[in-house]
C-alpha cells in the first residue's frame, strides 16, 4: 500500500529542508572521525584530495539520492519500485537502503550514548574533578561497563523516537531549525576558545600544510571513503528526505548547499580540536581516541573545564541527533509508505526494533558472549562486526547502485526533467551524467577494494 503523493507530508521550507539533509550529513563523522583521519594521513594533502572527492563523487550522488526521492515522493523501496517496476533487481538497493540505515542507526546510538555520559560527566563537574591522569581510564571504564553502555543506549534512542514521533515538519524539521543552529552556536564558542591557544598556529598548519611524508596512497583512498561516509549517502536518507521536497524545489543547489555546509563543520570541527590536542602536547593522530580519551585530558588542563567540556560533548550529542533522526526516518517511512501504518505506531516499532538489535553492541564491551568471545571466533566483537559490514559493504554497495541505476537505468527524460527543475545550474547536467556514469563508479569501487583488502 503506498500513501497518495497528494496526502504525502512535506517540509515546510527549503530552509528546513537543507537544516535537516545537513543534520544527516552533520554527524559524529565530522567532529569524531573526521579529525582523526586527517591526523592519521597527514593534514592538508588529504583535506585537499577529500575537497576533491566530495565534490566529484559525494556531491552527484546526493543529487542522484534526492532527485530520486523527490521524482517518487516515496521511501527508498517504493522509489526503485516506481521507477524500475515491482519486480525489477533495482529494488534491492532500496531495500538495503533501509536495511542499512537501520543497522547503522543500532550500534551508531552506542557511540552517541558515549557522548551522551561524557555531557553528563562534564555537566555534573566530575570530569574537572578527575584531573588528566584520571581522566585517561574513562572511556575503557565506560568501554567495559555493560550496564553503562545499555542506559545511554536507550536513552538516545528515546531521544531520537520523541523527534520522529512529532512527523516530518513539526517534529524532524522543528528540532533540525534548533539542533543545527545550536551546534554551529557551540562550536562557534569553541573555535573561539580554540584561537586563543598557543597551538593554534602549529593546528593551522598542520591542517592546511602539504606534508608528503605523511600520505600514501591508502590515505587517498580514505579521503575518497570519507567524503562518500559523511554527506550520509547510500542508505536511504536523502532519498527518504527528497521525497518530502515539492516538485518546484531546486534539488541541485539544495545538494550544494548541504555538501558545502558539511564539509565547513568537518574542517571547523578541525581547527576546534587540533589547537587544544597540540596546546597540551597530545597526538593529532591519535584514532578513534582523539575525542573520547586526548580531548578530555587536554579539557581537563583548561580554565574553564566543566564549561568547555559540557559545551564540547553536547556539540558531539547534537550531532549524533541529527544523523539518527534521518535514520529512523528511513524505517519509520518505509512502513508509513508501503504498509500502510500510522506514524506513531511506525515510529514506536521501528524505535523499539533498532534498539533492541542494538543490544548486542552495547555489551559488546562488557560481556564476553558478544565482546572477547565473538573475537576469538571471528576476530571481531559484534560492535566492530556491524561498523566493518556497514562502513565497507553496505554503504559502498548502496552507494554504488544508487550512481548505477540513475546513470543507466532511470528514464533519461526524467531523469533530465527532475535535474533542471527549479535549478539554476542547467549547465551542469550532462557533467553531472558523465560522473555517475563513469568515474563515480570506479572511485566508489575502488574504495570497496580497498576496504576489504583487495587493494
Amino acid at each position: 500500500m503506498e500513501v497518495p503523493v497528494s496526502k504525502r507530508s512535506h517540509w515546510g521550507s527549503r530552509i528546513g529542508f537543507i537544516l535537516a539533509a545537513a543534520g544527516s550529513a552533520v554527524g559524529l563523522g565530522n567532529i569524531w572521525k573526521f579529525p582523526y583521519v586527517t591526523g592519521e594521513n597527514g593534514g592538508g594533502i588529504f583535506v585537499l584530495i577529500y575537497l576533491a572527492c566530495v565534490l566529484l563523487v559525494g556531491l552527484p550522488v546526493m543529487i542522484a539520492e534526492i532527485l530520486i526521492g523527490r521524482s517518487t515522493q516515496n521511501s527508498p523501496v517504493g522509489a526503485f519500485k516506481t521507477l524500475a517496476g515491482d519486480r525489477s533487481p533495482w529494488v534491492g538497493i532500496g531495500w538495503l537502503g533501509v536495511f542499512t540505515s537501520f543497522v547503522l542507526l543500532s550500534y551508531y546510538s552506542v557511540v552517541a550514548g558515549w557522548s551522551l555520559h561524557y555531557t553528563w560527566l562534564s555537566i555534573s563537574g566530575q570530569l574537572a574533578g578527575l584531573g588528566p591522569e584520571k581522566v585517561a581510564p574513562v572511556f575503557g571504564q565506560l568501554y567495559g561497563s555493560a550496564g553503562t553502555n545499555l542506559l545511554w543506549h536507550l536513552v538516545f534512542m528515546g531521544l531520537t523516537v520523541a523527534v520522529v514521533y512529532g512527523g516530518v515538519a513539526k517534529g524532524v524539521e522543528r528540532w533540525s531549525r534548533i539542533l543545527m543552529p545550536a551546534l554551529l552556536i557551540m562550536m562557534l564558542v569553541l573555535l573561539g576558545k580554540s584561537l586563543t591557544l598557543d597551538g593554534f598556529g602549529k593546528a593551522f598548519h598542520f591542517l592546511f600544510g602539504f606534508h608528503q611524508d605523511k600520505f600514501t596512497a591508502a590515505g587517498a583512498l580514505e579521503a575518497l571513503g570519507h567524503s562518500f561516509f559523511s554527506l550520509s549517502l547510500g542508505m536511504g536518507a536523502m532519498i527518504t528526505y527528497g521525497s518530502y521536497l515539492r516538485r518546484q524545489d531546486n534539488v541541485v543547489g539544495a545538494s550544494v548547499t548541504i555538501s558545502a555546509l558539511d564539509t565547513c563543520i568537518a574542517l571547523g570541527a578541525s581547527l576546534m580540536l587540533f589547537p587544544i590536542i597540540f596546546s597540551y602536547g597530545m597526538e593529532p593522530a591519535a584514532g578513534p581516541g582523539l575525542v573520547f580519551i586526548s580531548v578530555p585530558i587536554a579539557l581537563s588542563q583548561m580554565p574553564g573545564t566543566t564549561f568547555l567540556a559540557t559545551i564540547f560533548f553536547a556539540l558531539l550529542v547534537f550531532a549524533a541527533l541529527t544523523s539518527a533522526i534521518s535514520m529512523l526516518e528511513v524505517a519509520t517511512s518505509y512502513l508509513i509508505d508501503r504498509r500502510g501504518w500510522q506514524r506513531r505506531w511506525a515510529v514506536v516499532t521501528a524505535g523499539l526494533t533498532i534498539a533492541a538489535v542494538g543490544l548486542p553492541s552495547a555489551l559488546s564491551g562488557g560481556t564476553r558472549l558478544f565482546g572477547a568471545g565473538m573475537e576469538e571466533l571471528v576476530g571481531k566483537n559484534w560492535f566492530d562486526s556491524l561498523d566493518y559490514l556497514v562502513s565497507n559493504w553496505m554503504l559502498p554497495l548502496g552507494g554504488l547502485g544508487i550512481a548505477l541505476f540513475t546513470a543507466w537505468r532511470m528514464d533519461r527524460r526524467l531523469r533530465q526533467e527532475e535535474f533542471l527543475s527549479g535549478s539554476r545550474l542547467r549547465s551542469f547536467y550532462q557533467g553531472w551524467v558523465f560522473l555517475l556514469k563513469f568515474p563515480v563508479p570506479v572511485a566508489i569501487l575502488l574504495v570497496f577494494l580497498h576496504a576489504v583488502g583487495l587493494i
